[in-house]
């Protein structure tokens, strides 16, 4: 028994207030899945369609979190999604308070994640615009997340060396980076998932990383 109930006008206030948040926030809900319906009125992408060098398959929400948990990412961080698609990846990343940016080859794509973007009330901490990630500036990244191919990653190793300062942390999904080992792995429902640091340079795992780009 609770030896100092609630009167009961206090108690009815703080039921409705409770109701009020719980029908806000289903508002809320509705609101942005009718404002991403309307994004895909003038474009949906289907899984598995061609693109530059990839085919388009949307990252399962698990793995999203899995990669995002695998890096750290915190409010203090700024993301880079190589290859963002629908921006699921940066999307996750602006609602841990991150600072987010999606670089994807697509302008139909790029365009339907922007809109992702706005319908979800992010566009102050997130964008995805349209660009080649082998041309993309993202010097000012601290995390960079992938979901590519084998031989892209290998591609872009001479890059993400040059251009992000040591210690910036990279996750991948699915594949690897040949024989620039991961510090860490993990697999989530059969997918797996991958994270190393950019090293300085003269280091073992530099020298390492720099000859797995030349295999």
């Amino acid at each position: 028994m609770n030896p100092n109930p609630l009167p009961a006008t206090t108690a009815r206030a703080v039921a409705f207030a409770l109701l009020s948040a719980l029908f806000a926030g289903a508002a809320a809900a509705q609101g942005v899945a009718a404002d991403r319906a309307a994004c895909e009125r003038s474009y949906k992408p289907e899984r598995g369609q061609e693109g530059k060098d990839v085919v388009w398959i949307p990252t399962p929400d698990e793995v999203v979190q899995r990669m995002l948990q695998m890096v750290d990412v915190t409010p203090a961080d700024v993301v880079y999604d190589l290859g963002a698609g629908d921006g699921k990846i940066a999307i996750a990343a602006a609602r841990l308070g991150a600072r987010a940016v999606g670089i994807e080859y697509n302008p139909d794509m790029a365009r339907l994640a922007q809109c992702y973007v706005n319908a979800e009330g992010l566009g102050g901490r997130a964008r995805v615009e349209r660009g080649d990630v082998f041309e993309a500036d993202f010097r000012e990244a601290t995390v960079v997340t992938m979901y590519l191919l084998p031989e892209l990653n290998l591609k872009l190793i001479p890059k993400l060396l040059k251009d992000l300062k040591p210690g910036t942390r990279i996750v991948s999904h699915a594949f690897h980076m040949g024989g620039w080992e991961p510090e860490q792995k993990a697999k989530v429902d059969g997918k797996d998932v991958y994270r190393w640091t950019i090293p300085a340079p003269g280091t073992a795992a530099y020298a390492q990383a720099m000859a797995a780009a030349r295999q």
